[in-house]
């Protein structure tokens, strides 16, 4: 595979300051050196955790000092392999950077790799490693709530040295996406190596705890995919104290209006994009997803400048660019200047729920796979909503398999609906 500096970052920022225009096509190309167009192919690199899951739930509801009846499974899981794994069934060939232990959950885990035909020379195997396990008790909806993480060998076994072995798989990917699993160094030794050529990075921050290792990397950071929560305090980690407040409902069946939802979050959205990054996709649940960035609607037309799709890639990109052309947002005042913060919404798609842990990391699978297929970030993020749906109808954190049909589906009418829910001066 020809490797390429030009997949660049800087790329995606002159996306975003171009003019709008009446008919612009999505081009699965990159800029070469010289100027010219090229098509190529390209791997995304992966970097955080495998964690074996141990779900218990619940036939009745639970009474503390005491078992209770349910039911206990194990499900392959973590972060970033939830995210890799999603991606490779959209038909994307991710490169996983990780570790396991030569025990139990190791194996599992590592032999469910090797079965996807997914490359195992990013994953550190050693008998001194204890896999990463966490046992997570949910309620009768399929909701979190309560979980136990023993998840340290993340931090000691992925290292610096052992990421920095992989350089040539990140300087040549098209974007990187970090789990903030990571231990600081770690973390910000695969945002250097990105940035070495300009790889976008991806920053997913798995807790509202761990999201708080945003600050020493912030300035490498392409796109973050935070929760409220998680939002909330990258916000005040960025900003250097409690500045803001995780929004309080009253009641679960208390429900502000989307309006209402990202008139709270505005403030705390803006101190990530004054923070230098690009874009920020806040997952709200059930209430769907805010794609934000500074300036104006030539955020539609972004994306990972990207790769020659293949397989399963190349069938979602004819499906997704013949039914979802590219939103012209005229009614719109045309202003691209940085003061200004757009914002789109895009709702989240009825249901059956089984479990929902599965659901954020395959959105973020859904929209990367999207994106190194030739989607914009707009038709990406619709696939990835699409993908979560698929992932809560599930009884494993990542669908056995994905309709293609039915994403696309589910895809175009999450795109139709997206509307644009801001764009003003924040100053």
């Amino acid at each position: 595979m020809e490797s390429s500096a030009e997949r660049r970052l800087d790329s995606i920022t002159r996306h975003l300051l171009l003019p709008l225009q009446s008919n612009h096509g999505l081009q699965k190309v990159v800029l070469s050196s010289n100027g010219g167009l090229k098509h190529e192919e390209a791997e995304a690199v992966v970097i955080g955790g495998m964690v074996l899951d141990i779900h218990a739930t619940p036939s009745v509801p639970a009474n503390p000092r005491t078992t209770t009846p349910g039911k206990v499974s194990y499900v392959l899981g973590g972060v970033a392999r939830n995210v890799a794994e999603c991606m490779s069934k959209l038909g994307a060939k991710p490169f996983m950077i990780s570790a396991l232990g030569l025990d139990m959950a190791g194996n599992l885990l590592l032999e469910h790799w090797e079965s996807a035909g997914l490359s195992t020379k990013g994953i550190w195997k050693h008998q001194n490693i204890e896999t990463a396990v966490v046992c997570s008790i949910l309620d009768a909806s399929g909701e979190l709530a309560a979980a136990v993480a023993s998840v340290e060998s993340i931090e000691k076994f992925l290292t610096p040295e052992w990421i920095e072995q992989f350089g040539c798989n990140i300087r040549s990917s098209t974007v990187v996406m970090v789990d903030a699993n990571l231990n600081p160094s770690a973390l910000k030794s695969s945002c250097q190596l990105a940035a070495e050529s300009k790889i976008p990075v991806w920053f997913e921050p798995v807790s509202v705890e761990k999201s708080r290792r945003i600050n020493s990397v912030v300035k490498y950071i392409s796109i973050a995919s935070p929760n409220e929560d998680e939002l909330v305090a990258m916000a005040n980690t960025l900003s250097g104290g409690n500045v803001f407040c995780p929004i309080e409902r009253e009641s679960s069946t208390s429900k502000y209006s989307k309006e209402k939802v990202f008139d709270m979050l505005k403030p705390a959205i803006w101190v990530l994009l004054e923070n230098g990054i690009k874009i920020v996709i806040v997952t709200l649940g059930s209430d769907g997803v805010f794609l934000c960035s500074k300036g104006g609607p030539s955020l539609m037309r972004v994306g990972c400048e990207g790769v020659k799709p293949y397989n399963s890639n190349e069938r979602l990109f004819n499906i997704m660019t013949a039914n979802c052309s590219p939103k012209p947002f005229s009614s719109l005042q045309v202003s691209e200047r940085s003061s200004f913060l757009f914002a789109v919404h895009f709702p989240a798609l009825p249901a059956s729920v089984v479990r929902l842990t599965g659901a954020g990391d395959c959105l973020v699978g859904g929209t990367i796979s999207s994106l190194c297929a030739g989607l914009n970030i707009m038709q990406s993020v619709a696939v990835g909503i699409a993908a979560s749906k698929a992932a809560v109808e599930s009884e494993t954190n990542v669908p056995s398999a994905f309709n293609l049909a039915a994403i696309a589906d589910d895809a175009k009418s999450v795109y139709l609906a997206a509307k644009v829910i801001f764009h003003q001066s924040m100053l």
